[in-house]
């Protein structure tokens, strides 16, 4: 069987790389032969082993009746939605690493390659080179999950560990976290929190089968955390980390969110650091669940997308539990369904205005549990009479 790999980078490049290294390797695992087939990339790779594969004509992809499996490393939305669509209509089975195409696509995908037999499969757009997704749907989904949050973006964890560590500025650990190459020149979908909002997404969606859009889930990233921050939260036995959340209400809904939180150090999130990602999750059968590893890179998530070749290769037919449903009302629930307690800096004496509030510091409190609608009205009470230095809720 042949597999064509969209996209050249550095995921793409990856695939390419282990599908010839380690061919007897993978075809051990998935019971048969698997070659690279092609490769489409619109850029020449003329210095590469396999220079004789590449195309950029995504029509002999699909011409060809030995591509059984597409692996999809290009990122964006289009063309990448285009030919994964194409190329699932068409009865192949498609794997990508591709966060923004699960998240706002996923729910059309999966119903394409289930009525074509198929199959979406999608471990490397979550936590990179760590097996969450398969497990989640194949061991965990009778374990009742409620809950899960985690540390899903490397690049916010490095910034924020060299900030806890040594000291550094938001700014300078940014910088540092750029010279790397950890970072991005124009950082936004990491440090903004955009990126963990759609892998949050994504876990929502694949957990609790029924779509959560991105643009539902309040998200903040890491840009306003300082220095003050710091020191306040390391004084009272916390760390920082940008977390995103999700709970299953008693209701049906689903509470979402993606923020700095305060965690105490005693929480095994807490020591997640540097690139590493994490998620735990909570359920009525297991408890807590704990999945750890480096959640980017270039072979991590290229081992991901080989993982899922072999699973469609090894695949009879549609995987069921990989699908949910994409529902013409939202899911997501209520700002005020859920309370939770914030540390709260200011520029004055503000414990008057906070009732019940535990004073961890010079005008640092930690809330009694508020609701949405609580926080913002007291947000507006202190700004009545001074600065909101900060506001970080507590992950708990």
């Amino acid at each position: 069987m042949k597999i064509a790999v969209l996209g050249h980078g550095t995921v793409g490049s990856g695939v390419c790389e282990i599908l010839i290294e380690k061919s007897k390797e993978i075809a051990k695992s998935a019971g048969k032969e698997l070659e690279l087939g092609y490769v489409l990339d619109i850029r020449d790779f003329e210095d590469v082993p396999y220079s004789e594969k590449f195309t950029k004509d995504f029509s002999a992809v699909l011409a060809d009746p030995e591509v059984g499996i597409v692996a999809e490393a290009m990122g964006g939305l289009e063309p990448a939605h285009s030919y994964v669509k194409a190329a699932l209509e068409s009865g192949r089975s498609v794997v990508t690493s591709n966060k923004e195409l699960v998240a706002e696509k996923g729910a059309e995908l999966l119903s394409i390659a289930r009525a074509h037999n198929a199959n979406f499969l999608f471990e490397a757009s979550v936590g990179g080179g760590i097996p969450l997704i398969r497990p989640l749907y194949s061991s965990m989904n009778a374990a009742g999950i409620t809950e899960f949050a985690g540390i899903l973006n490397g690049t916010t964890n490095y910034i924020l560990t060299k900030m806890f560590r040594f000291g550094e500025s938001y700014e300078e650990a940014l910088s540092g976290a750029q010279t790397l190459g950890y970072a991005e020149k124009d950082p936004s979908a990491d440090v903004l929190g955009w990126d963990a909002c759609r892998k949050a997404a994504i876990l929502s969606s694949l957990i609790w089968g029924r779509t959560l859009r991105p643009s539902e889930i309040p998200t903040e990233g890491i840009s306003k955390i300082t220095s003050d921050d710091v020191n306040l939260a390391e004084s009272c036995g916390f760390s920082i980390k940008l977390i995103a959340r999700a709970k299953l209400l008693e209701n049906g809904k689903i509470f979402a969110k993606v923020s700095p939180a305060m965690i105490k150090n005693d929480s095994p999130l807490a020591s997640v650091n540097d690139v590493f990602n994490a998620v735990l999750i909570r359920a009525e059968t297991t408890g807590e669940v704990l999945f750890y590893g480096k959640g980017a890179g270039k072979m991590p998530t290229a081992s991901s997308v080989i993982a899922d070749i072999i699973e469609c290769a090894k695949a009879k037919g549609n995987i069921k539990e990989v699908f949910w449903e994409d529902g013409a009302q939202s899911v997501f629930a209520n700002a005020d369904a859920v309370s939770e307690r914030y540390c709260i800096r200011t520029d004055y004496d503000a414990s008057m205005l906070i009732p019940g509030a535990e004073i961890i510091g010079t005008n640092a409190y930690i809330t009694p549990p508020l609701s949405e609608s609580e926080i913002t009205v007291l947000e507006e009470k202190i700004l009545e009479h001074g600065s909101l230095l900060s506001k970080i809720p507590l992950f708990e």
